[in-house]
C-alpha cells in the first residue's frame, strides 16, 4: 500500500484534512507503535476515514540535544513503507521547529490537531506527552479531544515481563551487538538503507567486492561483522556478510555500512539497498596483514552462509 506523504499542518487541502491519526514519532515502527497504530486503523475504519500518522522532522532529540550521538532507527522513506503495510493512508511529517515545540499541550491538540489536520480521531500510547514541557498526557487528550470533537484511543503497553517495548530497547540492543533482540521488537530485522557509494575497492581486488552505504543519521550499531540480507532497487533479496566500522586494518575511514552480497556481481553504484543485519558475528577487529583479513573474511563468509544462506 503506498502512503501519501503531507509535509506540514498549515492551510491544508480538505482532501489531506480528516483522518483518523496516529500521534507519535514511530522511530523504527516497532511492535509497541504498532499496537498504537492499530487503534487508528481502526477508528478510521469505524468512521470511514482516511488512516493517517503523525510524526516529527526532525525528531525533537535534535532540537532540543543537537550534540547527541545519531539515533535513529529509519529514514522517513522506511517509515512510510513500514506504515503502509499497515494500513496507513497519509503519513504526516510535522517540521519540529520552535513553534512546535512553544505549543503547549492544548495549543498543540487545538492548533495543530484541530484546526490544521483537522483530525476526526488520535490514537496514542499510554506513555504519550505532548507540549511544551512535555505536560500532555493521555488523560488531557481526552479532555481535548471532547471539548474539539475527535474520539481518542489509548494503547496499553506491550512488551514481555517487566520491559515494554521501545525504540530505546531498540538502539540498546543494536549497540550492545544483539541485533536478534532488536528484531525481535521491531517485528523485522533493523535495516541500513542509503545510495551505494565508491570505497577504496580493495574487497574487489580481494575477490569479495563490498557495496558501501554510509551510516548517515542512523543508530550505530557495535562494530563488527553481521550476517545480513539486502533488498536491491528491483525487490530481490541476497544474502550476505557486513561489516560495520572503520576498516583499522586498511585505513580508518568514516563509520559506514560494507556489505558483500554472496554469488552476486552487478553494478550497484548509485543505487538504494536496504541491508538488515540479521546476526552479530563477531567485532571489528585490526589484523597484522591483508593476509589474515582475508582468511578471517573467508570464516565469516562460512559463518554467515549457515545463517543467511
Amino acid at each position: 500500500m503506498t502512503v501519501r506523504i503531507v509535509h506540514g499542518w498549515k492551510t491544508l487541502p480538505e482532501s489531506d484534512r480528516g483522518a483518523a491519526v496516529a500521534l507519535g514519532n514511530f522511530d523504527g515502527v516497532h511492535r509497541g507503535h504498532q499496537q498504537v497504530i492499530a487503534g487508528a486503523v481502526e477508528a478510521g475504519r469505524r468512521l470511514d476515514v482516511p488512516v493517517g500518522v503523525i510524526s516529527f522532522d526532525p525528531h525533537p532529540r535534535r532540537l532540543f540535544h543537537p550534540d547527541e550521538p545519531a539515533f535513529r532507527l529509519m529514514t522517513a522513506e522506511q517509515q512510510a513503507r513500514a506504515l503502509g503495510a499497515l494500513g496507513v493512508d497519509v503519513f504526516y511529517v510535522l517540521p519540529f521547529d520552535f513553534e512546535m515545540a512553544n505549543f503547549s499541550d492544548e495549543g498543540f491538540a487545538r492548533h495543530v490537531l484541530h484546526e490544521g489536520l483537522g483530525v476526526k480521531h488520535v490514537a496514542v500510547g499510554f506513555d504519550i506527552s505532548f507540549g511544551k514541557g512535555r505536560t500532555g498526557s493521555p488523560e488531557l487528550m481526552r479532555k481535548y479531544g471532547e471539548q474539539l470533537g475527535f474520539s481518542v484511543s489509548v494503547a496499553e503497553a506491550v512488551g514481555e515481563g517487566a520491559e515494554k517495548y521501545s525504540s530505546t530497547a531498540v538502539r540498546r540492543a543494536l549497540r550492545d551487538g544483539r541485533p536478534d533482540e532488536a528484531a525481535h521488537i521491531l517485528g523485522q530485522p533493523f535495516a541500513i538503507e542509503g545510495v551505494v557509494r565508491r570505497g577504496q575497492q580493495l574487497g574487489r581486488q580481494l575477490g569479495f567486492p563490498t557495496a558501501n552505504v554510509f551510516m548517515a543519521d542512523y543508530v550505530v550499531p557495535k562494530l563488527g561483522v553481521y550476517a545480513t540480507r539486502t533488498r536491491l532497487p528491483d525487490g530481490r533479496v541476497v544474502p550476505g556478510v557486513a561489516n560495520i566500522g572503520n576498516n583499522p586494518t586498511t585505513g580508518e575511514v568514516e563509520t559506514r555500512l560494507e556489505v558483500w552480497l554472496f554469488d552476486f556481481d552487478e553494478d550497484l553504484y548509485g543505487q538504494v539497498i536496504e541491508t538488515g543485519l540479521v546476526a552479530f558475528l563477531r567485532p571489528e577487529e585490526k589484523f597484522a596483514s591483508i593476509d589474515e583479513m582475508v582468511d578471517q573474511i573467508r570464516r565469516d563468509e562460512a559463518a554467515a552462509r549457515k545463517i543467511v544462506g
